[in-house]
């Protein structure tokens, strides 16, 4: 969730831009208010609405959420997907029933996994999700995007998407070399995005929508997945 609706670009653009929005159906609006009220980080409305577009333009049929919270971008997917299976991760087993619930009224339960676990865990211990996926969204701790990169990677097909939330982290990326703060988060940001863009593996883009949406394609295998190391 962006810092504020001017948090990246100018107010002027940045309300501009969030009154073109569509209203969203009375249960979206519900999450959205609960999440406001109680500070959850969901993704924006803008995000969730480009994952369900893309989702649905890939005709995506296995989707990979790492970071549940709700179950806002999960719903977003769901929908969009309409013959997909949904896995999504959260370490909070509380917030997972609370997103249980909220995916039931959506109508998508039947076709969502929510699978309790620290996300790291989850993605490379002995019984580790499979693959291959069509569309993986990253959006839990940032300071472990890139293991969570690692990770998923070799179980995206080639061609699949992974985008991944809050990378322009309300600006202070572009600003924190410039500060005197001491913020593990930002960093981290600021390497992941660079790893990111010129991973050998992907063709990735940041986009300034919510609070910067990193959005990629897998270009070619990774070369553990041809055998390798040679």
């Amino acid at each position: 969730m962006k810092h504020g609706a001017d948090a990246i670009l100018r107010s002027e653009q940045a309300s501009y831009l969030e009154r073109l929005l569509p209203p969203r159906d009375p249960l979206r609006r519900e999450m959205e208010q609960a999440a406001a009220e109680r500070k959850l980080p969901i993704s924006d409305p803008e995000v969730g609405r480009l994952l369900g577009m893309l989702a649905r333009s890939i005709g995506a049929r296995r989707i990979l959420e790492v970071g549940t919270l709700i179950g806002y971008g999960t719903l977003c997917l769901a929908r969009a997907a309409a013959e997909a299976k949904v896995l999504s991760i959260d370490a909070d087993a509380e917030i997972l029933a609370e997103a249980s619930g909220y995916l039931e009224r959506g109508g998508v339960i039947d076709r969502v996994e929510l699978i309790h676990g620290e996300a790291l865990a989850v993605l490379g211990g002995d019984s580790a999700i499979e693959g291959p996926f069509d569309l993986i969204y990253l959006d839990a701790t940032k300071t472990e995007y890139r293991r969570y990169l690692d990770l998923v990677l070799p179980k995206l097909r080639v061609g699949g998407l992974v985008v991944v939330d809050n990378l322009l982290w309300g600006g202070k990326v572009a600003t924190y070399a410039d500060s005197d703060e001491d913020d593990e988060t930002t960093e981290a940001l600021q390497s992941f995005n660079g790893y990111f863009m010129i991973h050998p593996q992907l063709e990735a883009v940041v986009l300034p929508l919510g609070d910067g949406l990193g959005v990629a394609t897998k270009t070619k295998p990774l070369i553990l997945e041809m055998g390798g190391p040679y």
